[in-house]
C-alpha cells in the first residue's frame, strides 16, 4: 500500500464521494477501493481543504459541557446570579445534570444529540 500519488480520477470519486456522504465509513470504503491506507485518504482530503475533523462528543454522544457551563444553565434557571452558587461547580457533574434537568429539562435536551454518526 505504498502508492504515491491519486490519479485525476481517483481523486474526482473520493472527493465526490466524500462530499456526498462525508463520515468515516466512506472514508474507510474509498480507502478499501483504491487499495490505500485510511491516514492516506484523510490526508488527500485535508491537503485539498475538504476533510472534516468530526466533531468530539462525550461517551454518551452528547456535546462537551464542563461544570462551570453546567452552574451557569442552573443559576439561569434558578434566576439568580452564578456567584451565589459558588463552590456548586465542585459537585459531581452527574448531580449538576441532575440539578439543571429538574429545573430546566430543555436546556439538557439542548446538550443531547439524536445523530448517531455526529
Amino acid at each position: 500500500m505504498s502508492k504515491t500519488n491519486y490519479t485525476q480520477e481517483q481523486w474526482d470519486d473520493i472527493r465526490t464521494s466524500y462530499l456526498a456522504n462525508p463520515t468515516r465509513e466512506t472514508i474507510e470504503a474509498l480507502s478499501a477501493k483504491y487499495d490505500r491506507t485510511i491516514r492516506s485518504v484523510v490526508g488527500k482530503l485535508s491537503k485539498e481543504g475538504f476533510y472534516k475533523k468530526p466533531e468530539y462528543r462525550t461517551k454518551l454522544n452528547e456535546i462537551p459541557c464542563t461544570k462551570e457551563q453546567l452552574v451557569e444553565m442552573i443559576a439561569k434557571a434558578l434566576k439568580t446570579p452564578s456567584e451565589i452558587l459558588e463552590g456548586l461547580e465542585k459537585a459531581p457533574k452527574n448531580a449538576l445534570r441532575l440539578i439543571l434537568g429538574q429545573l430546566d429539562p430543555e436546556s439538557l435536551k439542548a446538550l443531547k444529540v439524536d445523530d448517531p454518526d455526529a
